[in-house]
């Protein structure tokens, strides 16, 4: 096949999650100049060098990172050339296999892996409108719905429609504005609307927009599509928690109701009610009481609990459904 241009090659990248100082936290490696600090675990997948793509990235990731992923699972394929492509290149067309990961970390490791340039970085630093454990984010209607409503009500900036919705309807549906709720899920759809509107500077990196004339940025940058896949590992996760015990992955062996509450509301980035949350935790059986405590400062001493893992061979769909606070 003569030249680059009709070439294609598979990147993994993964979007590793962990709880740190009680944040979603993502494990993030330096990016390959100044102008990006962050990226994603990633690297080629070689198919004569690895067996499957799920090992090529387990592969990987202990390479660079040397931490070994517990709970994997592949997200999505993005196989879009035109989101960072410059004028001019010939290089492989590279199809991204995106993976979410989860693991544990003891409290006393820091944020540095120690021996590598591979540290946690709160994932909210990266999409700050998602966190809405202190309130609705004063960035949303200070900067971003009135920079949408421009842009939506622009022809010349959003030519395209998405499942046959018009560019309005997109910003009304995914921000949840003219009484649409703001869906947890949404977390793609969002920053793809950002991104589209010239807000962040990925659009800037890919050679849409010449600046987005915002200062503070709208979150930290990642290299390439690294910040669409983060997206679509958060909406991922906030879905699956619904309908499988994965918070679990997350958790110590032992740990408290509160530890188990706040940790699920990191991971929705919003308050959950603490009498109904408790009922639904024990009501679900999913977990069981280890017989020691914890005590707090100041406080009587909080029971510990472990996940019931037989829970998993009672029923399919053993999640979380948890309503607001």
């Amino acid at each position: 096949m003569p030249g680059h241009a009709k070439r294609i090659e598979i990147g993994l990248n993964a979007a590793i999650v962990a709880m740190v100082d009680r944040n979603p936290a993502i494990l993030r490696i330096p990016g390959p100049d100044n102008k990006i600090t962050d990226a994603l675990p990633y690297g080629v997948f070689d198919p004569l060098k690895h067996r499957t793509m799920d090992a090529g990235l387990r592969e990987l990731v202990e390479a660079q990172t040397k931490l070994r992923p517990g709970y994997v699972e592949q997200l999505y394929t993005f196989g879009d050339r035109g989101r960072h492509r410059v004028q001019g290149d010939e290089t492989p067309h590279v199809v991204s296999v995106g993976y979410l990961a989860l693991t544990r970390i003891h409290k006393e490791k820091k944020l540095q892996l120690a021996g590598t340039s591979a540290g946690w970085k709160n994932w909210y630093q990266f999409l700050p409108w998602e966190d809405w454990r202190s309130g609705r984010p004063l960035l949303l209607d200070e900067v971003i719905i009135s920079a949408l409503l421009e842009w939506a009500n622009d022809p010349e900036r959003n030519k395209h429609a998405v499942r046959g919705l018009d560019a309005m309807a997109r910003v009304r549906i995914a921000f949840g504005l003219e009484g649409s709720e703001w869906d947890d899920e949404l977390v793609l759809d969002r920053y793809e609307l950002v991104y589209s509107a010239g807000l962040v500077d990925e659009a800037v990196n890919d050679g849409r927009i010449k600046s987005t004339n915002l200062d503070p940025p709208l979150g930290s940058a990642m290299l390439h599509d690294h910040r669409r896949i983060l997206a679509t590992a958060i909406a991922r996760l906030r879905a699956k928690l619904k309908y499988r015990p994965v918070i679990f992955e997350l958790m110590p062996e032992s740990f408290t109701l509160t530890d188990l509450q706040q940790t699920v509301e990191s991971i929705f980035g919003r308050g959950v009610h603490k009498q109904n949350f408790r009922r639904q935790v024990e009501h679900a059986g999913l977990v069981e009481l280890t017989g020691a405590s914890q005590r707090s400062t100041g406080g009587r001493p909080a029971a510990l609990f472990r996940f019931r893992h037989a829970v998993l061979q009672e029923r399919p769909a053993p999640g979380l459904r948890v309503g607001r606070s």
